[in-house]
């Protein structure tokens, strides 16, 4: 029996209608499938597979936490996940996928594997800065990041504070200096609107 055996799911001998699965995916399911973005979580997902003449229509409703590194300071945090993704299934000759919720396979196969689905969709489900909340990330390491860091880092601000950037620009404009690459590119606007 392979490592993802049990998200298979067999298309061909559904009967017409509505059936469900249940899955819960945890650490092991995430180091199994070795994905980038998660290594360990605790999610349930149901699934609804609907059967109609011309295609399956899976509906994954998915609810739970996985962990993840805190990009400032590294330490694992809590990322809460809630999403639901559908994904339709038809028969034809070969496999394909016609979108990103449309996926062909071939009707001799008849079944689908839905680990990888399942990943991606919990994987997407994570926010793409994922930060500890203020004053919770590691202190020795976040004491390392400020000392090693050319401007003071702000919590609220990700290390970039708003005043130096408007205070460059107004350096910039009271000098009369802009920048040639900027000059160039009014060039081609003014070009255009005669």
């Amino acid at each position: 029996m392979g490592k993802f055996d049990l998200y298979n799911v067999d298309l061909k001998n559904l009967s017409p209608g509505v059936h469900e699965y249940e899955y819960l995916l945890e650490n092991k399911f995430f180091v199994d499938i070795d994905g980038d973005e998660v290594r360990k979580g605790k999610v349930n997902v149901k699934l609804t597979v609907k059967r109609t003449s011309a295609a399956f229509d899976i509906t994954f409703q998915i609810t739970g936490a996985v962990m993840v590194s805190c990009d400032r300071c590294l330490d694992e945090m809590e990322i809460p996940v809630e999403t639901q993704n559908r994904l339709v299934v038809k028969f034809s000759k070969d496999y394909a996928e016609e979108s990103d919720e449309v996926v062909v396979i071939p009707e001799e196969e008849g079944a689908i594997n839905l680990a990888w689905f399942l990943y991606e969709f919990v994987a997407l489900a994570v926010p793409m800065k994922h930060v500890h909340a203020p004053e919770k990330c590691n202190k020795s390491m976040s004491s390392k990041l400020k000392k090693h860091t050319a401007r003071s880092t702000d919590d609220e601000n990700d290390g970039f504070a708003d005043d130096d950037v408007i205070a460059a620009d107004d350096d910039a404009q009271d000098s009369g200096s802009t920048d040639p690459r900027w000059d160039a590119l009014k060039g081609l606007i003014e070009n255009d609107n005669n």
